[in-house]
Protein backbone atom coordinates (compact mmCIF):
# COMPACT_ATOMS: atom_id res chain seq x y z
CA UNK A 1 0.00 0.00 0.00
CA UNK A 2 1.55 3.53 -1.09
CA UNK A 3 2.41 5.87 1.69
CA UNK A 4 -0.32 8.48 1.60
CA UNK A 5 0.84 10.59 4.83
CA UNK A 6 1.06 14.68 4.36
CA UNK A 7 3.96 16.44 4.77
CA UNK A 8 4.57 18.82 8.11
CA UNK A 9 5.01 21.74 5.59
CA UNK A 10 1.51 20.72 4.19
CA UNK A 11 -0.11 20.06 7.05
CA UNK A 12 1.31 22.95 8.95
CA UNK A 13 0.42 25.04 6.49
CA UNK A 14 -3.47 23.75 6.19
CA UNK A 15 -6.63 25.28 7.29
CA UNK A 16 -9.90 25.80 7.15
CA UNK A 17 -11.63 29.21 7.36
CA UNK A 18 -8.13 30.42 9.05
CA UNK A 19 -8.59 27.65 11.73
CA UNK A 20 -6.11 24.99 12.49
CA UNK A 21 -7.87 21.44 10.65
CA UNK A 22 -7.05 20.11 14.10
CA UNK A 23 -9.75 22.27 15.61
CA UNK A 24 -12.22 20.65 13.18
CA UNK A 25 -13.54 16.80 13.19
CA UNK A 26 -13.19 14.46 10.28
CA UNK A 27 -16.73 14.94 9.25
CA UNK A 28 -16.40 18.54 8.59
CA UNK A 29 -13.27 18.01 6.94
CA UNK A 30 -14.63 15.47 4.59
CA UNK A 31 -17.65 17.45 4.19
CA UNK A 32 -15.19 20.47 3.11
CA UNK A 33 -13.26 18.34 0.55
CA UNK A 34 -16.75 16.83 -1.05
CA UNK A 35 -17.62 20.74 -1.18
CA UNK A 36 -14.25 21.96 -2.84
CA UNK A 37 -14.43 18.73 -5.19
CA UNK A 38 -18.17 19.18 -6.56
CA UNK A 39 -18.82 20.23 -10.00
CA UNK A 40 -20.31 23.59 -10.01
CA UNK A 41 -23.11 23.72 -11.83
CA UNK A 42 -21.65 26.43 -14.19
CA UNK A 43 -18.74 23.71 -14.69
CA UNK A 44 -20.73 20.76 -15.44
CA UNK A 45 -20.72 20.57 -19.39
CA UNK A 46 -16.93 21.04 -19.61
CA UNK A 47 -16.31 19.25 -16.54
CA UNK A 48 -19.11 15.70 -16.49
CA UNK A 49 -17.44 13.20 -18.90
CA UNK A 50 -13.64 14.24 -16.67
CA UNK A 51 -13.18 10.77 -15.51
CA UNK A 52 -10.86 12.34 -12.65
CA UNK A 53 -13.06 14.64 -11.55
CA UNK A 54 -16.12 12.53 -11.25
CA UNK A 55 -13.97 10.06 -9.41
CA UNK A 56 -12.67 12.47 -7.24
CA UNK A 57 -16.53 13.86 -6.49
CA UNK A 58 -18.02 10.06 -5.77
CA UNK A 59 -14.41 8.68 -3.36
CA UNK A 60 -15.15 12.08 -1.46
CA UNK A 61 -19.37 12.01 -1.22
CA UNK A 62 -18.29 8.08 0.44
CA UNK A 63 -16.27 9.50 2.97
CA UNK A 64 -18.37 11.64 3.91
CA UNK A 65 -21.44 9.02 4.04
CA UNK A 66 -18.51 6.55 6.02
CA UNK A 67 -18.01 9.12 8.26
CA UNK A 68 -21.82 9.46 9.94
CA UNK A 69 -21.91 5.69 9.50
CA UNK A 70 -23.69 5.00 6.87
CA UNK A 71 -22.59 2.57 4.71
CA UNK A 72 -25.56 1.79 2.57
CA UNK A 73 -24.80 5.20 0.96
CA UNK A 74 -21.36 4.97 0.88
CA UNK A 75 -21.30 1.69 -1.56
CA UNK A 76 -22.75 3.18 -4.32
CA UNK A 77 -20.83 6.38 -4.18
CA UNK A 78 -17.53 4.12 -4.33
CA UNK A 79 -18.94 1.87 -6.88
CA UNK A 80 -18.99 4.93 -9.06
CA UNK A 81 -15.67 6.21 -8.23
CA UNK A 82 -14.29 2.80 -9.57
CA UNK A 83 -16.19 2.85 -12.39
CA UNK A 84 -15.23 6.30 -13.66
CA UNK A 85 -11.63 5.04 -13.25
CA UNK A 86 -11.82 1.97 -14.83
CA UNK A 87 -13.70 3.34 -17.78
CA UNK A 88 -16.92 1.26 -17.21
CA UNK A 89 -18.81 4.00 -17.13
CA UNK A 90 -19.58 7.48 -19.03
CA UNK A 91 -21.37 10.76 -18.79
CA UNK A 92 -24.83 10.06 -20.25
CA UNK A 93 -26.10 12.82 -22.83
CA UNK A 94 -26.77 16.54 -21.01
CA UNK A 95 -31.17 15.44 -21.32
CA UNK A 96 -31.48 19.49 -22.43
CA UNK A 97 -29.10 18.99 -25.66
CA UNK A 98 -29.68 14.80 -25.74
CA UNK A 99 -32.01 13.28 -27.86
CA UNK A 100 -35.28 15.15 -27.49
CA UNK A 101 -38.63 14.37 -28.47
CA UNK A 102 -40.36 17.52 -29.80
CA UNK A 103 -43.99 18.25 -28.13
CA UNK A 104 -44.72 20.27 -31.64
CA UNK A 105 -44.58 16.79 -33.89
Amino acid sequence: MPDISVPATASKAASTNGKDLSQHSAAELAQALLEKLAIAERDWHRLKANRKVRANEQAAAAIVFLLKDQPEEALPRLQQAVAWLDRSISAPPCPSHGDRVRGDE
